[in-house]
């Protein structure tokens, strides 16, 4: 004769599907916010004074935290074609 699983029991087997779940929303969640990465250096020329240009996670420039909506590459291109120097670069 089969016994029915206590209350207890039920109650411990939810506890450990509910960390279990937790666990891997939490890693999914910290996975994830590696694709936000975003490289930034600091420009400036004669005309300028220094900023900071970040290619986004999106490919796209954005300068001092504003998004120009623009290819990281072209824009850069942009600022060396002016005589802007960037971190080195």
């Amino acid at each position: 004769m089969k016994r029915k699983p206590s209350l207890m029991n039920h109650n411990r087997y939810l506890m450990k599907l509910a960390k279990f779940v937790l666990i891997g929303c939490f890693v999914s969640f910290l996975s994830c916010k590696k694709d936000d990465d975003r490289s930034c250096t600091t420009c400036q020329s004669d005309q300028t004074a220094s900023f900071e240009l970040c290619r986004e996670s999106n490919g796209n420039a954005s300068v001092n935290g504003a998004n120009t909506g623009t290819d990281y590459d072209v824009y850069l291109a942009n600022l060396r074609d002016v005589g802007t120097t960037c971190g080195g670069i």
